[in-house]
């Protein structure tokens, strides 16, 4: 497995970061992220799922693996993290790699979950929602939003009853990489800043 490990300095807790379906754990996003949520004091390890490592050997662009080889890289990278680092470890994710975090949390038994841009549903396909563990989710868990995400808009997510231990922070007129429409008055840099220090809020209140 391919794992990048980002130490930060005087770090309260360790968060593991798991890439979107068509990125890999070293895009623009993985990275600016990683770089700010160090910046708060939070370590972070990066890994790519089978598909997108064997992406960096061959040059092919494979669908994702099935659910259970995406669990399975997960269960295995973070009984390897739990035995090197000391405090709490927080799941996190990418789009779909929030959504196979958020199957996993609560068996793992993780500090917190963080999602950015969780795929609520597949493009267009509103009556087939992605929800049903999100209903009795009992990690605590925060998903950063874009409000005019393709994948869960604001306007249809606000429908779902969704577990007690959710908050989810929207972000006014951004897409599923958080980033906002110009008449919003806001940069990519700044949501994505944001972002970050709500992470870092939202999991020392947690973990405390």
């Amino acid at each position: 497995m391919t794992v990048l490990y980002s130490e930060a300095k005087g770090a309260f807790c360790t968060l593991i970061f798991a890439h979107g379906a068509g990125a890999p754990m070293d895009s623009p996003f993985m990275e600016s992220m990683t770089a700010l949520l160090l910046a708060q004091g939070i370590s972070v390890v990066r890994f790519e799922f089978p598909y997108m490592a064997q992406r960096r050997l061959d040059g092919r662009r494979p669908p994702p693996n099935k659910m259970d080889v995406l669990q399975d890289s997960w269960r295995d990278l973070y009984r390897e993290v739990f035995e090197q680092v000391a405090g709490p470890i927080v799941l996190a994710g990418k789009s779909m790699g929030g959504r196979v975090a958020s199957m996993l949390a609560d068996e793992l038994q993780a500090s917190a979950l963080i999602c950015f841009g969780y795929p609520f549903y597949p493009v267009s396909k509103l009556d087939q929602p992605r929800i049903e563990h999100l209903l009795s989710l009992r990690t605590p868990t925060l998903i950063l939003q874009g409000e005019r995400d393709a994948l869960g808009s604001r306007e249809v997510v606000q429908t779902y009853n969704l577990s007690s231990a959710i908050e989810i922070e929207w972000l006014a007129m951004a897409d599923h990489d958080l980033k906002p429409l110009k008449r919003s008055g806001f940069t990519h840099e700044q949501y994505l800043q944001r972002a970050a220090i709500k992470v870092a809020d939202f999991v020392r209140a947690r973990v405390a």
